[in-house]
């Protein structure tokens, strides 16, 4: 297949990079026959990136060409092999030993050997995008261009010669560039018609984080910022911010999610809301699980898909723990409507957490999304207030799909006015129910209630909960009791309110 007709079945101007979620983020792919820069430190993920985007193009049926500065033949097949593909019909020009032959030949003349080098460099590789008329160049990398340009003036001129070069041909060519040199970087910058900069950070726990963004794209309303993206066998996989596009399903929002417990609903005021999140903070042990586990349940009953991510026990745990109150969840995944995702925050980043939520919507379908707990999610955040806004970003985005939300987080402390969560998340959920443990006739009991609704009104009484073989039990509003939720109430009645053992 030509390369003109290749564009004729595209029916555009971009080239796929091969890689879903950059495309993704660069509205379709890079526009044709331009010079990008892929800039980042060593071990960032250029050259794996250069070969998927090489790749890509033999899988179009177009010529490509790899001109390898830096790199062997034998190192670049080793980064083949361990992705598990393969090189066949990549066009490989190795020049890496040029500079050893080539000082032997410039002993015996009048110029400097760099001089000698950099001509010849750009000859064969101009010689060898003449013989093969590639359309997808890859140049790796520019940093020996710096060094035997020796001039940031003299390194100019080599580049625009290169640009004007590879546009006449109508190539679409990646440099990748190491940034060692802090010099003559953003004179490739301004002459590039885009620049992409992948990046590393090291955690103090867990996997390096892998970061990457458009820095500047020409003609092209790409998405801003930091994109995080993992490099695993097979390739790299990009995992664009999540985008709220502003149209909210206000169909939705006057529509209720019931629990399957009458007083729960009550509570409530009719249930949880359509296309809405909540909150569900209490200490560790109060039952903030097995209550979003009641919700879970109702919602499979009603054959709606669930998504469940468990970031602080595993799954065999959580299944144990819900047969033992009566809710059973194996037919449900077995059925496929139920999805029960263990995160391990060390080795997850949250931009690929918040990518399987938006696939888990898009494609699957769900109705609802639970998150157990935020201090999981927490730990794989660097700081809070990315996690605020992440988050945020998140609930929007859910919203808008009618997608049901809960959140469940852990407070610090077991009794008292002590407890506190490890970060305020309350303003970003729709509704807040509150669990707390408070002592009564010689018993450690269980209440909760609802502090914040944000659509329509809900009942403002504390109820006792217990949970037993039936499932989830709420009692009735505990009048006769005054300073529950200090964890030490004052008792003014009967015991008739309390629910039995």
């Amino acid at each position: 297949m030509t390369r003109e007709n290749h564009d004729t079945q595209t029916g555009d101007n971009k080239v796929h990079t091969g890689i879903e979620g950059l495309d993704s983020i660069l509205r379709g792919g890079l526009p044709k026959s331009r010079l990008y820069v892929v800039e980042g430190n060593p071990g960032a993920g250029k050259t794996t990136l250069a070969l998927q985007f090489l790749l890509e193009g033999i899988r179009a049926g177009e010529n490509v060409l790899y001109v390898s500065l830096s790199e062997t033949a034998e190192e670049l097949f080793e980064v083949a092999q361990s992705h598990g593909w393969s090189l066949e019909g990549i066009n490989l020009l190795e020049l890496d030993s040029l500079a050893d032959r080539l000082l032997d030949e410039t002993e015996n003349t009048i110029y400097h050997p760099s001089d000698v080098e950099l001509g010849e460099t750009t000859r064969r590789i101009r010689e060898e995008v003449e013989r093969i008329q590639p359309s997808r160049v890859a140049l790796d990398s520019v940093s020996e261009l710096k060094i035997l340009s020796q001039t940031g003036a003299r390194y100019r001129r080599e580049i625009l010669g290169f640009k004007q070069f590879f546009a006449g041909k109508r190539c679409t060519v990646l440099v990748l560039d190491d940034r060692t040199s802090a010099e003559n970087e953003q004179q490739l910058q301004s002459i590039a018609h885009g620049v992409i900069r992948m990046q590393r950070e090291t955690r103090d726990y867990g996997t390096t984080r892998r970061q990457l963004q458009i820095v500047k794209m020409r003609a092209v309303p790409f998405r801003d910022g930091l994109h995080d993206f993992v490099i695993r066998s097979g390739g790299i996989e990009v995992f664009p911010r999540i985008e709220i596009n502003g149209h909210n399903h206000t169909a939705l929002q006057d529509a209720t999610v019931m629990s399957g417990v009458a007083e729960l609903d009550t509570l409530l005021g009719s249930g949880l809301d359509r296309a809405s999140s909540t909150l569900i903070l209490g200490p560790a042990g109060c039952g903030k699980t097995t209550l979003s586990s009641q919700f879970m349940i109702a919602a499979l009953e009603r054959d709606e898909r669930v998504l469940c991510y468990l970031f602080e026990e595993s799954r065999e745990t959580f299944l144990q723990r819900a047969r033992g109150l009566g809710i059973h969840f194996e037919p449900h995944l077995d059925s496929g409507r139920l999805e029960l995702i263990q995160i391990d925050p060390a080795e997850v980043s949250p931009g690929e957490f918040a990518c399987h939520i938006w696939k888990g919507v898009e494609q699957g379908k769900a109705g609802m999304v639970i998150i157990d707990s935020l201090n999981g999610y927490l730990n794989a955040m660097p700081n809070e207030r990315f996690l605020l806004i992440q988050m945020h970003e998140l609930l929007a985005y859910l919203g808008q799909k009618g997608v049901v939300t809960i959140l469940v987080m852990a407070q610090h402390g077991l009794m008292g006015t002590g407890m506190h969560a490890p970060i305020d998340v309350s303003f970003l959920a729709d509704t807040v129910i509150l669990l707390r443990y408070f002592e009564a006739m010689g018993e450690i009991r269980q209440a909760l209630s609802v502090v914040k609704k944000r659509r329509g009104s809900h009942e403002r009484t504390i109820r006792e909960m217990r949970l037993g073989s039936g499932g989830v039990l709420v009692g009735e509003p505990l009048r006769e009791f005054e300073g529950v939720l200090t964890g030490v109430p004052r008792y003014s009645g009967s015991q008739k309110p309390l629910l039995r053992t």
